[in-house]
């Protein structure tokens, strides 16, 4: 058969472009050495022979020829283990040809039942929603149903058996159709079906896999467009970190991705496929679900979906399974001997093809089947024949095809797999729905259309069942062979999926020399949080028992946080060891690769390391084994950029460590705008499951690690991740103050850190900072005190978030007319004068507790875009600097009359300051 679409190795011109007569005058580029070739030609004669044999070709067969018999000794020469460059994409029909597809080990007819009642209650489960404008999505569970059962009948591995079972990350639209199975399963009710997106009482079914709303069944959140795939990589990539190092037993796991031709368009969904391929992650496999259309029309108008992706996919090393086309196109296609047809197919643009799947065989002959090849082609098809090869016989639709690319998928080894598998969206919905472009907003059928969608798939349900206004669900019965087929089908392949368990397996809390170090702190030697907190950690992966279940997780910039210490001792992650000698070799802390690295160095990517980091994260669910992830990175580049990925972090209970390194505004001032944080907390605020602190010493840093080890991985597991942010300004660190209750109160938020003295009258302040702010604060009250008569306490506040939602449990509570006083209003209540509020944040950060606050309030902050300067002159830009906060002080007192506002333009004299 003819390829004249296959891509070749000649330079721009095809050979198509020269017509037999005129082989003469191809190009010397086709004849001859290119003068560009640097490679010198030890048989010029043996050379001259091919070229010879290729114009041959060329001449009496024709261009065409040439370029299959070209496409066939070069995929020759790859099985032969000949090293070539790889040939990016092939003919627009199946890779997997009729003749070879495998023997199907199933009842077909039994599932094709099975398929069908599950098609028949996903629609009725989203209609009978409508009326109350719940909404829902029909048409991608129709186009995917087989892509689906045959995965659940005889692939998806179960967590039943010794291993951890299959990970699978669903198309999110697709929901429907996997609550639909279940239900059949038995494990879902009818009036759970009627529940679906009506979850305010507690009892409903989300609208997607959401393993917060529903932690039974769902395992990983897909619904947010691109992070599903991303995170499917990651995940496959963490099986095998596990198992590298001996924390788990992975090799029967793989991980299948289900996603959408459209949802391809997101950087996230093919942003890590060099990685799978590179780390040769065969226990990955993709399933794209290739019905041509997005949410609004096609995917690729005026080319072809498929095509692109199966170049994507070949060009980042990736093995790739086509199934485009159904048993109808088998014989077809074996009539066309001169490659007319599948020429015919390589050419016609994806939204032509929609059309053709929507019109009458007139128009097909008139439209598709043109020239004579062709049109003699046609001619011995019927008019149902040639609506059906374009209307139904796809190859997405047909368990055989479906099961042979699997069957090609999960026996192949050295690469991840991606199965392009071409559908109709909205297939057996009927005429209004399949492949039209707005299928996708269509949330209902008509009790008309629900007649023909049941003699569509040959249903056994009664005329009387569809005489109301309520379509009804249909289970065949708990006793039924359709019920007991699925059962067994499922008991085969080590029990139901999806699910999501959790088997307690609390970690022993560590001893606490660890945190006493921090606790003691560090006399008169200065060190940044940054560094005290990566100390606690490299102490804590000491650890007997639990040390090996830390994973750190760093993009690139571990010698930045001062990580490159690991690089010796618990090596760096990397599958393939290291097969090179380091440059640094000789050195104390060299670079070194090792199969059963702990550190995972991820290289420049966040979306990769938060990717990881949620693998990781999970791993107490997925795995049965708790893993303690520390992911550290520029704060700037931390919630900002993944944002997306914080929150599915939360919908799917993950546990762990986020280091917000760096942090603030002003405090890594070289760098500029980019580099300067000073809202990542505010965007952390918004996260339920985000627990968010800026510690300012190292002995708060202790406390709060050690609490949020026991929160997430003690006796009574929390589903949480904490936030930590820390600074690169080195400062002395005290020891923790021996004050009564002084843990409980880092936790909750808030702790007087140094009241002012003396204790005399005049006019009293309460400084309120956070993280390297708490060192302005304390200069501020020196200078207030010094020169201008006025007592200022300085606390330390942990964490302005906590004390926020502490503040709101609260107010929820007197609502149901509790008596409870919000911890931050309890603190302050005798803390006398006005209280000021500083951090190296948006005013935004510390305004969250303001409300709560009885005395007169006030803030400063760095709003805006950062700058590059000094330290110094920055907080002076930005008005936090001591100075500063001695002139918003004496301000604040001069509004309530404790002091003359003559002395606020004193100071601003004195301070050189200027607004």
């Amino acid at each position: 058969m003819s390829d004249p679409a296959y891509p070749t190795e000649f330079p721009p011109e095809s050979l198509a472009d020269f017509p037999p007569e005129s082989h003469a005058e191809i190009p010397a580029a086709f004849s001859a050495t290119s003068e560009l070739d640097q490679l010198p030609d030890r048989d010029a004669e043996e050379t001259a022979e091919w070229r010879a044999s290729l114009d041959a070709v060329i001449s009496h067969a024709g261009p065409d020829r040439a370029v299959y018999l070209l496409r066939r000794v070069h995929e020759y020469a790859a099985r032969s283990g000949v090293a070539l460059p790889g040939l990016l994409s092939s003919d627009y029909i199946n890779t997997i040809p009729a003749s070879a597809q495998p023997a199907f080990p199933g009842d077909l007819a039994m599932e094709s039942r099975i398929t069908a009642l599950n098609r028949w209650n996903a629609a009725a489960m989203v209609t009978r929603g409508s009326p109350l404008g719940l909404g829902g999505h029909i048409s991608t569970y129709a186009s995917a149903a087989w892509l689906y059962e045959i995965g659940f009948n005889h692939f998806f591995q179960g967590k039943d058996g010794e291993g951890s079972g299959d990970q699978l990350y669903l198309q999110g639209h697709a929901s429907p159709g996997v609550y639909a199975r279940v239900f059949l399963e038995g494990r879902l009710r009818e009036e759970q079906l009627d529940g679906f997106r009506r979850e305010a009482d507690g009892h409903g079914l989300p609208s997607y896999p959401h393993p917060r709303r529903l932690p039974w069944l769902w395992e990983f959140p897909t619904v947010s467009m691109g992070l599903g795939p991303l995170a499917a990589v990651y995940q496959a990539r963490f099986n095998r970190y596990l198992h590298h190092r001996g924390i788990k037993d992975t090799s029967g796991s793989r991980v299948w991705a289900f996603l959408g031709d459209g949802e391809v368009d997101e950087p996230e969904s093919t942003a890590a496929l060099e990685l799978a391929a590179r780390e040769d992650l065969d226990n990955l496999t993709f399933v794209v679900n290739c019905n041509l259309q997005r949410l609004d029309g096609p995917v690729r108008s005026n080319s072809k979906i498929v095509q692109e992706l199966e170049a994507r996919f070949r060009g980042a090393g990736w093995h790739v399974v086509k199934t485009l086309w159904g048993e109808a196109w088998d014989p077809v296609l074996r009539q066309d001997t001169d490659g007319s047809l599948v020429r015919r197919l390589g050419e016609v643009p994806d939204a032509q093809l929609q059309t053709y799947a929507a019109r009458d065989a007139a128009y097909i002959r008139k439209h598709f089947f043109v020239g004579d090849e062709l049109s003699h082609l046609a001619a011995g098809l019927s008019d149902t024949q040639l609506t059906d090869l374009f209307e139904n016989s796809r190859g997405g639709h047909e368990p055989l095809k479906v099961y042979a690319a699997y069957r090609a998928a999960v026996e192949h080894r050295g690469q991840p797999t991606v199965v392009l598998a071409q559908t109709v969206k909205g297939h057996t919905l009927g005429s209004g729905f399949e492949s039209r472009n707005a299928n996708h907003q269509m949330k209902k059928l008509t009790m008309a259309q629900f007649r023909r969608m049941r003699d569509t798939l040959e249903l056994p349900i009664p005329d009387s069942a569809l005489s109301g206004d309520l379509v009804p669900y249909w289970h065949p019965g708990e006793d039924s062979d359709e019920v007991r087929y699925l059962r067994e089908r499922r008991t085969a392949l080590a029990g139901p999926v999806p699910v999501r368990r959790v088997v307690a397996k609390p970690l022993r809390q560590p001893p606490a020399g660890p945190f006493e170090t921090l606790r003691k702190g560090f006399g008169k030697q200065e060190v940044a949080t940054t560094m005290a907190l990566v100390r606690l950690v490299k102490d804590l992966m000491r650890v007997e028992g639990t040390g090996r279940r830390w994973v750190p997780i760093v993009p690139d910039e571990a010698r930045t946080f001062g990580l490159e210490s690991l690089f010796p001792t618990a090596g760096i992650y990397s599958p393939k060891g290291q097969t090179y000698e380091p440059v640094d070799a000789d050195q104390l802390l060299h670079y070194r690769e090792a199969t059963d690295g702990q550190l995972i160095d991820e290289g420049i990517t966040e979306a990769g390391s938060m990717a990881e980091f949620t693998a990781a994260a999970t791993s107490y669910a997925t795995h049965g084994e708790p893993m303690i992830p520390f992911y550290i990175f520029y704060a700037m580049f931390g919630f900002q950029r993944t944002g997306d990925q914080f929150w599915a972090l939360a919908d799917q209970l993950g546990r762990g460590f986020v280091i917000g390194a760096t942090a603030g505004r002003t405090t890594m001032t070289g760098e500029g705008l980019q580099h300067a944080d000073g809202h990542s907390h505010l965007l952390a605020s918004t996260n339920p499951a985000a627990v968010s602190y800026d510690p300012a010493f190292a002995y708060e840093i202790a406390v709060i690690v050690e609490e949020g080890l026991r929160r997430m991985y003690g006796d009574r597991p929390e589903d949480v991740f904490y936030y930590l942010t820390v600074y690169n300004e080195p400062k002395r660190q005290p020891p923790m103050p021996e004050a009564p209750l002084i843990e409980e109160a880092i936790l909750r938020g808030m702790y007087r850190f140094r009241r002012a003295e003396p204790q005399d009258a005049g006019p009293r302040i309460q400084l309120l900072s956070s993280g390297t702010a708490i060192h302005w604060a304390l200069k501020a009250q020196e200078l207030l005190s010094s020169h201008w008569g006025v007592r200022a306490d300085v606390w330390s506040v942990t964490s302005w978030t906590e004390l926020r939602r502490d503040a709101l449990s609260a107010d929820s509570a007197q609502l149901r007319g509790e008596e409870r006083v919000p911890y931050v209003t309890e603190a302050l209540a005798s803390a006398p004068g006005p209280v000021l509020a500083v951090s190296d944040w948006m005013r935004q950060v510390p305004d969250q507790i303001s409300q709560w606050v009885e005395q007169d309030y006030a803030s400063l902050g760095t709003d805006g875009f950062g700058l590059s300067d000094t330290r110094d002159a920055v907080r002076r830009y930005f008005h936090v600097d001591a100075e500063s906060i001695v002139v918003a002080a004496l301000h604040q007192l001069a509004r309530t009359g404790a002091v003359d506002p003559e002395t606020v333009v004193r100071a601003r004299a004195r301070y050189d300051w200027r607004g």
